[in-house]
């Protein structure tokens, strides 16, 4: 039996759905399994036909077929997440005429649902008292023991003389004046007596209002003029430029969307430099009923590598309409593949939530399970708990780069960066980021001597000498970052964004070297399939590893996925189950797996296995109805690098499926390296993975 959420906004513009993103993927992260439903949409009930239920006086059966859909739809979960209609629906939306029922349905929807309400409004101005009245009226009429609690949104928002929340994509002086903050919206009375609890609050962040430029042009229906271009630049400004070139240069910003005349060729060719530069503005709208200047986007575009997105609008009777709209404009709701800011959404609200209060509405036991969200949460508060320094010797990479900042913004890891520092800056400014102050930056060249005498008596076997060594340690970065680890000057390294595995992996095994009892340096996979974690190894390292390695690799894996909250169970698969096939590969997988069984008996392994054994239960009941292991295996230990790296980058695109990897194992110190295609997230969860081992 599901624990069943009503979600219910007080109006338009509160942030419901993204509050109901926030709880899903809050819930998620800490193990539970989560579905949605929406009364209507879900019924396929439309604006027509919710009017003649109410026409007729058919309330009741309105709700009868809610209810059916419901049950239909219920999945084995343990929580559903139902949304409620909004207490003001306005007067411009088509069910405007709905108003008068909105209390009706939604208490009545709480009480067929036995469902908790949450409650989300938003912080409509400075004033306490309207706040309470507006979660008073809302409530009016639910019973106190279906009310969970009330999350306000948009707290210390910008807000005009009326309360109303004041943004513009235009650089405009502010008078500072802001919505309530946390402090006044906790000390309410509503709050202080118990009767309502306050379950989260969420304050006011532009970065999850800038939309990509071609949701904005799409909202304006004005169309893109060059195409290839890059229209997912997020825009963070609109500049209405007819300033001359000497005027323009404050303008040319990362994030900003020049508004200009059609006419004015300096200004695109000035746009165009400033894109072959480095410098990405968000794009180029060009406005004004004049022919447009085809010779001067032929020079700017023709052969060029220029990604930056041009539109035109050449309606001369929007200009100036689309010139007053751009100070309030509001884009309704996230697009559905803007996934960077939904993702950014879903972790800024889920961090702000009381999912302990939430979690003890839950009226049966639950198993939680290693679900990809609760991983990535579980990574990343191991992370922020262990207060670990990771060095980044690709520091000017520009991916690493943005990792870095976040990682340092949400504490997950200290991270130093090496490279030339006017680089580093540059590359920055060029991508819109400001790198915080206390984020330490080493230029080789300045630290590299330090090291030299002790990186000569490292490798004086293999005739290192001072020049060599100073030359090794001011051209190989990863060799540098690797002499901090051995000084414990830091306590793990993430590369390999740029560099390959061998000069990620070499200096490692040659400064920091293997851990007592292992023989070899070997990887694993974190695959983040869609309803639980597998760990895959060894899918990086060792090309054809002999019985012995392939038992440490089963060893070292086990090991990682228990460091990882994974229970293990080894899957050691091969092209037999069982005593099914004969040949030297599978008699090496036997004696691994017997070779794990005498060294470890603590941990639960089987082998030889095909994977479908390993993996899926009916085909475990066939072929091996007594293994400990199949048909639920969470390790994957392959017989080569050949099947290793060739099943997962199967999965991971076939299924596109989140790899997190590869993780070294066995050496001293933590030291991971990156695919070159890398995403910045991949580049965080890699950093809090190595502050983990480390």
């Amino acid at each position: 039996m599901s624990c069943n959420l009503v979600i219910i906004p007080t109006e338009q513009g509160v942030g419901s759905s993204a509050i109901r993103l926030g709880i899903n993927h809050a819930l998620e992260q800490h193990g539970y399994s989560v579905a949605n439903f929406h009364p209507l949409r879900d019924s396929n009930i439309s604006s027509h036909e919710l009017r003649a239920y109410m026409i007729e006086n058919r309330q009741q059966d309105l709700i009868e077929t809610i209810i059916q859909n419901f049950e239909r739809v219920r999945k084995s979960v343990d929580f559903m997440l139902i949304e409620g209609i909004y207490n003001k629906i306005g007067n411009t939306n088509e069910l405007a005429w709905f108003n008068p029922y909105v209390e009706w349905f939604n208490n009545t929807l709480v009480r067929a649902l036995m469902g908790y309400v949450i409650l989300v409004t938003r912080a409509t101005g400075d004033k306490l008292d309207k706040l309470e009245e507006s979660i008073t009226l809302s409530l009016n009429g639910i019973s106190h023991e279906f009310v969970l609690g009330v999350i306000v949104t948009k707290l210390e928002a910008p807000i005009d003389e009326y309360g109303r929340v004041k943004f513009s994509f235009l650089d405009e002086d502010s008078d500072g004046k802001k919505s309530l903050n946390h402090e006044q919206v906790a000390g309410s009375k509503l709050f202080q007596d118990g009767k309502i609890k306050l379950l989260g609050t969420t304050t006011w962040n532009e970065d999850m209002m800038k939309p990509r430029v071609s949701d904005l042009m799409h909202a304006l229906n004005i169309p893109l003029l060059v195409e290839g271009t890059d229209t997912s630049r997020r825009v963070k400004r609109i500049s209405l430029c007819s300033r001359g070139i000497n005027n323009l240069l404050e303008d040319l910003k990362p994030g900003t969307l020049l508004v200009t005349a059609i006419d004015r060729s300096d200004i695109i060719v000035a746009s165009a430099l400033a894109e072959a530069k480095g410098t990405k503005l968000a794009g180029l709208l060009l406005t004004a009923d004049y022919n447009i200047p085809q010779e001067t986007i032929w020079f700017c575009y023709e052969g060029q590598n220029n990604k930056l997105p041009v539109y035109a609008n050449q309606d001369h009777r929007k200009t100036l309409s689309f010139i007053l709209s751009l100070r309030d404009l509001e884009l309704r709701g996230v697009p559905s593949d803007d996934y960077e800011r939904i993702e950014l959404i879903k972790h800024e609200i889920s961090e702000s939530l009381d999912i302990a209060a939430i979690e003890a509405k839950l009226n049966h036991e639950v198993t939680k399970k290693m679900s990809p969200a609760a991983f990535r949460y579980m990574l990343l508060k191991k992370a922020q708990n262990a207060h670990k320094r990771i060095v980044l010797p690709e520091g000017d990479e520009p991916r690493t780069l943005k990792a870095a900042i976040h990682c340092h913004d949400k504490k997950i890891a200290d991270c130093i960066l090496l490279g030339n520092i006017e680089k580093i800056h540059q590359v920055a400014k060029a991508n819109g980021l400001v790198i915080p102050q206390d984020i330490k930056i080493f230029d080789p060249l300045d630290i590299a001597p330090a090291y030299v005498d002790q990186l000569v008596e490292l490798r004086k076997s293999k005739g290192m000498t001072p020049e060599r060594a100073l030359e090794t340690l001011t051209t190989d970065v990863n060799f540098l970052g690797t002499m901090m680890i051995y000084n414990n000057e830091v306590d793990g390294l993430v590369s390999g964004a740029e560099n390959t595995t061998a000069a990620t992996v070499r200096p490692a095994l040659q400064v920091v070297k293997t851990k007592p009892g292992s023989s070899l340096v070997s990887s694993v996979f974190f695959m983040c399939m869609e309803e639980q974690v597998l760990v895959y190894g060894d899918c990086a390292i060792n090309p054809d590893p002999n019985a012995e390695q392939l038992a440490d690799i089963a060893i070292q894996s086990a090991d990682t996925a228990a460091q990882f909250n994974i229970e293990p169970r080894v899957a050691m698969i091969s092209y037999s189950t069982g005593t099914s096939g004969t040949g030297a590969d599978v008699e090496k997988v036997k004696q691994a797996t017997a070779l794990v069984r005498e060294k470890r008996p603590d941990i639960i392994i089987d082998g030889p296995l095909q994977y479908d054994a390993a993996m899926i239960k009916d085909v475990a009941d066939k072929k091996a109805p007594n293994s400990p292991v199949a048909g639920k295996a969470t390790v994957c230990i392959f017989p080569d690098l050949n099947t290793g790296n060739t099943t997962y980058k199967a999965v991971q695109r076939s299924a596109n499926v989140l790899s997190i990897g590869p993780l070294l194992q066995g050496l001293n110190k933590p030291v991971n390296d990156l695919s070159r295609g890398a995403t910045v997230d991949d580049i965080v969860y890699t950093i809090a993975i190595t502050a983990i081992q480390s």
